[in-house]
């Protein structure tokens, strides 16, 4: 490589002239920038927390930022910051496209929500027209796609309320018509067919009860009067108007009260109504019957004095209240067996009835409640997007607005030169050794009997004159003269470019 010393440093100034000229050749870039602040808080989100839906501004902001340089966006950066006046195209509008989606930047801290928008050009007022383009549509693309999806999202809530409104009333009317078909198995009080039958079957029970302590009762007064003698009530006249008898005028009016108050709650063709109404007419035509009776006896026994003991009388009141008491629960017994026994019948078709209805009450409850719920979301997406246009939601601040920097941010020639430099010295030396490789020249015996195999008969020696090594020292001077006049020479353009850059800041 020594012996090919000097085609390395021709190389290497070579290298390092065409290095140089191409780094000062580099056109300067401006960079354009501008700070935008988003803020994301409001006084009314806290205010309307759970009545409005409140979207992740800050992960919405985050996302618009890392797609907003799109081919879309990008081409309507061009239209707005003029670019396209010099495109003649296709291709060119696809390169410029391209360039544009590398060269634009936008940097951002998402704790702070500041975000910095940035690009380089060789013209400052382009780079400024395109970032102020670009703050435009990151501002304009924020609120267009929340309006959007706002009303998408009220659109489709809407639909899903009509589909939902359609089913309930289907399954209203399919309600409707079933208990129309099923009346008589229905209650009012909202009991099951078998907790009816269970309770109806106490409700007798407790009436055969009363009525067997009744009748005992009734027993008892009639076997304390046995062997007196009956009260005839002489001279009776043909109309009953005015007469009381008071073991049956108690029992009418027992059960006429009963029926007031069955009136109050039912209709007249109620069961308990019509007993009721029977039951009058029986004791009404027992009474008749009774002072017919009497009167009869009184005619044939005019002589039989009126037993007026008060005892007696007492007892003869009880009996006939008794008896009344014994009659209105022998009716009620009667009604409570004939209700009992037709629901006896009919109680294997309650389940598939029950059922039925089960499923489908069940079907209507969850429509309605998908119905309410939507709604419910209808109501809030209203709230929201009311809110958002009367709070704005999201505020951009232009905190720097566009601007170009003074000096060109590239190239970086300081750093550029010695790179280069640092190429040419690299080309300096593997172009001898390269040569070396390819020439390759031996410097003793040894190495030559060793590379090539061969017997070596001899060697020659050279003599070295004074003449020679004066020769050899001048060349070797000459040869660091201008290595170092290439260091210095890059040594003193990084010198002069750096004062330049001080003097330019």
């Amino acid at each position: 490589m020594w012996k090919h010393r000097w085609l390395g440093l021709i190389v290497a100034w070579v290298v390092g002239a065409i290095g140089a000229v191409v780094v000062f050749r580099i056109p300067d870039k401006y960079e354009a920038s501008a700070r935008i602040y988003v803020d994301t808080q409001s006084i009314l989100k806290p205010l309307m927390a759970g009545l409005a839906i409140e979207p992740n501004l800050d992960q919405q902001i985050m996302i618009l930022s890392r797609t907003l340089i799109s081919r879309p966006n990008v081409e309507k950066l061009i239209r707005m910051a003029d670019l396209d006046l010099s495109i003649k195209s296709k291709q060119a509008q696809d390169a410029l496209v391209d360039s544009l989606m590398k060269s634009l930047t936008i940097k951002s801290t998402s704790r702070d929500n500041l975000y910095t928008l940035a690009y380089d050009d060789k013209n400052p007022e382009r780079a400024k027209r395109v970032v102020q383009s670009l703050a435009s549509i990151f501002v304009e693309s924020s609120l267009g796609d929340k309006r959007k999806d706002t009303d998408t999202a009220k659109k489709f809530i809407d639909e899903q309320i009509l589909v939902y409104q359609k089913k309930l009333e289907e399954g209203e009317n399919r309600l409707k018509e079933f208990k129309l078909k099923n009346l008589e198995v229905q209650s009012s009080d909202g009991k099951d067919y078998f907790g009816r039958i269970g309770e109806l079957s106490s409700v007798l029970e407790r009436s055969k009860l009363e009525l067997r302590e009744a009748e005992n009762s009734r027993d008892a007064l009639k076997r304390q009067l046995v062997g007196e003698e009956p009260i005839l009530i002489p001279d009776m006249p043909e109309s009953t108007a005015g007469i009381s008898l008071p073991e049956i005028d108690v029992r009418l009016d027992a059960v006429k009260k009963n029926l007031d108050t069955l009136l109050q709650r039912f209709t007249d063709q109620h069961p308990d109504v019509v007993g009721a109404r029977r039951l009058i007419k029986e004791l009404e035509q027992q009474k008749r019957e009774e002072i017919a009776a009497r009167k009869k006896m009184a005619l044939s026994n005019p002589a039989s004095p009126v037993n007026n003991n008060p005892v007696t009388q007492q007892l003869k009141i009880s009996l006939a209240e008794n008896e009344a008491t014994v009659a209105s629960l022998r009716v009620r017994v009667a009604e409570y067996q004939s209700r009992y026994n037709q629901m006896k019948e009919s109680v294997r078709l309650i389940p598939q009835i029950e059922a039925q209805y089960t499923q489908l009450n069940r079907d209507y409850e969850i429509d309605k409640k998908n119905y309410e719920s939507l709604v419910a979301r209808r109501e809030s997406a209203t709230m929201s997007s009311e809110m958002d246009a009367s709070s704005g939601g999201v505020e951009f601040r232009l905190i720097d607005p566009p601007r170009v920097s003074p000096q060109p941010v590239s190239p970086n020639r300081l750093m550029l030169l010695p790179i280069t430099l640092v190429l040419a010295l690299a080309a300096g030396l593997s172009v001898p050794f390269a040569a070396s490789q390819f020439r390759p020249v031996f410097f003793d015996a040894r190495a030559l009997r060793e590379s090539t195999g061969l017997p070596l008969l001899g060697t020659v020696s050279k003599r070295v004159v004074e003449a020679a090594k004066v020769k050899e020292n001048r060349d070797l001077k000459r040869f660091i003269a201008a290595f170092a006049l290439l260091v210095g020479v890059y040594g003193a353009g990084i010198a002069l470019l750096f004062v330049f850059s001080i003097r330019a800041a």
